[in-house]
């Protein structure tokens, strides 16, 4: 599956189809869900269930990063500076050394609450083959949180999918990414984070949000000539 999408502020339409995005969903929370509580009571509509994505806001900024790898990359750029761990910057380097920002990105809107794009359809292609169940918390007039539970089905479909198409490999390693960068973040969190990006923070409501491809880049050229000037000094 190849998502394409213009690297430009105000791309038009989303270039997927709903089951292609159910796809991107579906490796999405089998990579990114954390195993059930043993202790805590599951009901019966999440019988069979192996895993959870707890919170909307957490499955649309995990799905932010995978949709975009320029944040993406800028972020590993981000946790380089922090780190000072060359992998990282190694990572950042392959996104953006390449075309992926442009041919993979896939933006989402500015909603009042951040990047959000409808993932009804796609979920509806999940749950009705009994692979992904949505559960509401909270009341009949206020529903406080959505959970995303993987089923054991949509665990060995997930597995059948990376077996069969090895393409899907670039969703299996970019998704670690994402949740190696969100370990430890609850949605409000990582909304938080996200909002730091001037380009996301400056988008007007209802516009997809622009690529920040071309200030990574330069970024990362930044960083790569420190380190090749204290390889210098350290060979001087």
């Amino acid at each position: 599956m190849k998502l394409e999408g213009d690297s430009g502020p105000g791309r038009d339409a989303p270039v997927t189809s709903r089951e292609q995005d159910a796809v991107r969903i579906l490796l999405l929370i089998d990579g990114a869900c954390e195993p059930l509580d043993e202790t805590a009571p599951v009901s019966r509509d999440v019988d069979g269930a192996v895993g959870v994505v707890r919170t909307q806001v957490r499955l649309q900024k995990l799905d932010f990063w995978l949709r975009n790898p320029d944040y993406l990359a800028d972020e590993l750029l981000s946790e380089y500076e922090a780190s000072s761990e060359a992998f990282l910057l190694d990572l950042a380097g392959s996104i953006l050394d390449s075309e992926e920002p442009e041919i993979r990105a896939y933006p989402m809107l500015r909603h009042h609450f951040g990047a959000y794009e409808p993932l009804d359809d796609a979920l509806a292609v999940l749950r009705s083959a009994g692979l992904v169940t949505r559960r509401r918390r909270g009341t009949v007039n206020r529903v406080r949180q959505h959970d995303y539970y993987l089923m054991r089905e949509g665990r060995a479909v997930a597995r059948e999918l990376i077996r069969q198409a090895p393409v899907f490999d670039y969703y299996v390693e970019r998704v670690a990414r994402v949740v190696e960068l969100a370990d430890g973040l609850g949605g409000s969190q990582l909304k938080k984070r996200q909002y730091l990006q001037r380009e996301y923070a400056e988008t007007v409501r209802g516009e997809r949000i622009g690529s920040v491809s071309v200030r990574a880049r330069a970024r990362l050229e930044a960083l790569r000539a420190q380190v090749a000037s204290a390889e210098t000094g350290d060979h001087g």
